[in-house]
């Protein structure tokens, strides 16, 4: 694996209680304050304790005006892709071009209640197909010129009318543990965001190479996939994976960034404003300013 040369940025992914709305939001005011560059929240509509995804989304968009705003990630079950594609759209006109789409399966443990809530019931191998035919149809909704016809195992649209287009370029991200899910990402994603405590670092190497394989059969390059994490730690004295005070953090992620290509660090299960001040004062600075005296080293001399 490599480093893609992709700007190093931070984020956080939020949660959205029911019961605290309004400090979601405060979070993600306080996350662009402190200069980080994400701020995204998780996707469990079959969760009453939850507030809706893509609502709170729009109320940070508005109340931001610099950060990513990001879904991490939404889900596709109960979430139809001619929808998604026009909310998608409509937050990143809202933000002036600052919205993100992350797209998931959803969890294979779910699917009772995604079933329950009207939603499909797939199996693993479904589910990614399901997936792919929705990323196609989204896009040909954001960039087609014409009508929108698509006739997949999964989705049937005909002769839908494309639009709204987003302000930018919006990539659609994906998470991602499985070969064939994998695969998918090389093929058709923006970018892979999986979790640190379903894919600890170890994991890494042999997913992006299926990635960075899937990319090249598509003629694509695999530095168009940019690489995402969502990474869970304490600032303590232990010694695994983020445990340690900022130094080791920093030194951790950096190597991420040179060696596996991550260039997107979330901060996962990040509820409290201390940590998120921490993380952006502490931990995302030295990162990059590792990462630039290590690209510089190995930049060709002239």
């Amino acid at each position: 694996m490599s480093d893609y040369g992709h700007d190093v940025a931070f984020g956080v992914l939020l949660e959205p209680p029911v019961d605290r709305a309004q400090d979601a939001v405060a979070l993600a005011e306080l996350a662009e304050h402190v200069g980080l560059d994400v701020v995204s929240l998780a996707d469990h509509p079959y969760w009453p304790d939850r507030l809706d995804t893509l609502a709170l989304l729009s109320a940070m968009t508005v109340r931001t005006s610099r950060v990513t705003v990001m879904s991490n990630m939404a889900n596709l079950p109960l979430r139809p892709p001619t929808t998604l594609a026009r909310t998608a759209a409509t937050l990143d006109i809202l933000g002036g071009g600052r919205f993100e789409l992350g797209l998931a399966t959803g969890a294979q443990q779910m699917w009772d209640q995604i079933e329950g809530d009207g939603g499909p019931r797939r199996n693993a191998g479904q589910s990614v197909e399901a997936l792919e035919e929705a990323v196609q149809i989204i896009r040909a909704l954001w960039t087609s010129q014409t009508p929108v016809s698509f006739a997949g195992t999964h989705y049937h649209v005909e002769g839908v009318t494309p639009g709204p287009a987003p302000v930018h370029k919006m990539g659609i991200w994906l998470g991602a543990y499985q070969p064939r899910m994998l695969r998918v990402v090389g093929r058709r994603a923006d970018g892979w965001v999986p979790s640190s405590p379903f894919m600890p670092p170890e994991y890494l190497p042999t997913a992006n190479s299926l990635i960075d394989a899937a990319a090249e059969g598509a003629g694509r390059s695999p530095s168009a996939v940019r690489r995402g994490y969502n990474i869970e730690g304490q600032f303590s004295s232990g010694s695994g994976f983020l445990e340690g005070p900022a130094k080791v953090w920093a030194e951790q992620l950096t190597e991420l960034v040179l060696d596996q290509g991550i260039s997107t660090f979330i901060l996962y299960r990040a509820a409290d404003a201390d940590t998120i001040r921490r993380f952006a004062a502490e931990v995302a600075p030295a990162v990059r300013d590792m990462v630039a005296i290590e690209r510089s080293r190995a930049a060709p001399s002239m």
